[in-house]
């Protein structure tokens, strides 16, 4: 039987599955990614979830038929490095080779790198939320906000950089985005964005229980379950922020609908599928009004796939065999 394992690999955490040839999961291993210790820090927490799910599944890590994994920043296959993944680690400013520490220390000799988003999407088109639909949208709305394009069936990457949703500019001379430019989509809604803010504003006065149940939790940020906690004891500044993050995903959701005309959004990430379907509801309510043809709106879903979908989306990479889905590999996500 063919066994694959799959990373996804995020700003908080490190979810890692082992997966069948028919994409069921035999085993799971989730640990927050590492802020000290750089690329190579993260490489080995990587390699660490690995082998704890390998021991879990009872599969050697060297008798996978391969391994996959799904990361921001600019990723090429080929050369299996990965560069410039700030939402990762801070200081991964040039190329590391992610596919090589992980293949040497693990002794597997197939290593495939993908967009973190673009595999997301990918499961969710194969095997969730997007299975009935020939044109897709995936939002991956966590510490940045990314997207994967399908079209026609196939994955759309551009000319390498297709699918930066995230900095798709919502408001002129508004918010400054992390990336550095001004007004851009990940402003508003990226979690990490949302926490600058939030500290900014606490500092000028503002009440709030979002950094005393961040303490609470052991949490070093505000994770989504944080977002989740404070939405529920309906704190006032975790709401305010919530629905000007809704505000703006449902602006540019439905502008790069105008755009591309796709029968379906997947809203998946670490806040999309934390919060779920009421406040999915609210932003399919809330695109109407920006949809140049708005008696025919695209089916709006929650990820069906969960926490899980990015990590099998990597592990999709390596089909039986170890051959690669071509168009997966090379592209380019929030860092």
């Amino acid at each position: 039987m063919s066994t694959r394992a799959g990373v996804d690999l995020g700003g908080t955490k490190i979810q890692t599955v082992i997966i069948d040839d028919q994409h069921a999961v035999s085993a799971q291993v989730r640990v927050p990614t590492p802020k000290q210790g750089g690329p190579q820090g993260v490489a080995d927490a990587i390699v660490g979830t690995i082998r704890d799910a390998c021991a879990q599944a009872g599969v050697e890590p060297s008798a996978l038929d391969g391994i996959g994994v799904g990361s921001p920043g600019t990723i090429d296959d080929a050369a299996g490095t990965v560069t410039q993944a700030f939402n990762v680690s801070p200081d991964w400013e040039g190329s590391f080779p992610l596919a090589g520490a992980i293949g040497a220390e693990l002794g597997c000799a197939t290593v495939r790198l993908g967009n973190d988003v673009t595999v997301g999407t990918d499961a969710e088109f194969q095997l969730g939320a997007g299975r009935e639909f020939e044109s897709l949208l995936g939002v991956f709305w966590g510490t940045g906000v990314g997207s994967g394009i399908i079209l026609r069936g196939k994955p759309w990457s551009g000319r390498g950089a297709a699918g930066e949703f995230g900095h798709m500019v919502v408001k002129l001379g508004g918010a400054t985005c992390t990336c550095g430019r001004i007004g851009c989509i990940e402003a508003y809604a990226g979690r990490k964005s949302m926490e600058l803010h939030a500290q900014a504003l606490k500092q000028r006065g503002r009440k709030t229980a979002l950094f005393k149940i961040m303490k609470q939790r052991g949490r070093e940020n505000l994770s989504s379950g944080v977002w989740a906690r404070a939405l529920e004891h309906e704190d006032e500044l975790a709401v305010e922020l919530i629905e000007r993050a809704m505000n703006a995903l449902a602006a540019g959701i439905a502008s790069a609908v105008n755009l591309l005309d796709v029968e379906a959004v997947v809203i998946g990430g670490g806040l999309g599928t934390r919060l779920g379907e009421p406040y999915v509801a609210k932003i399919r309510k809330r695109m109407v009004p920006h949809l140049f043809v708005d008696q025919h709106p695209p089916a709006v879903r929650v990820a069906a796939l969960g926490d899980l979908g990015g990590a099998i989306g990597a592990a999709l990479q390596v089909p039986s065999g170890g051959a690669v889905t071509p168009g997966l590999a090379s592209a380019v996500s929030p860092g």
